[in-house]
């Protein structure tokens, strides 16, 4: 939580250190246990994309809304944070205009690995039918 807000201590381990001065936010965040945080408004810009490109345009923060998942590269998603995605994927579909649903691996390929080799698009985009 604390890296979505701004207050994560870099000093804290030494992974954090590489983030130290860096803008991080998201619009929501969906724990393992399938609790939705939203950090920042939808009609407000979010620090989750960084550097990115997406069809030929940049600054992906500019035009998109961001769900983190709360998950690792090397476990599975739990069925909870689907069932949550899919109703909160949903409620957006309904008042916003999306075009694409993508993941920030594919928006910031050599920087971010997330959702993940674990995350299931197939049944997750079979959902939302």
């Amino acid at each position: 939580m604390q890296l979505f807000t701004n207050t994560l201590n870099p000093d804290a381990h030494p992974f954090y250190e590489q983030l130290r001065g860096r803008k991080v936010s998201s619009h929501f965040f969906i724990r393992r246990n399938g609790e939705i945080i939203q950090y920042v408004s939808c009609l407000y810009r979010a620090w989750h994309a960084g550097l990115s490109l997406w069809q030929g345009q940049t600054r992906c923060n500019d035009f998109s809304i961001s769900i983190e998942m709360e998950g690792t590269d090397y476990v599975a998603y739990e069925d909870v944070q689907y069932l949550k995605l899919t109703y909160l994927t949903r409620r957006l579909l309904r008042s916003f205009k999306f075009r694409e649903i993508v993941g920030h691996s594919d928006v910031a390929p050599d920087r971010k690995t997330d959702p993940g080799p674990f995350f299931d698009w197939a049944r997750y985009l079979k959902s939302l039918e």
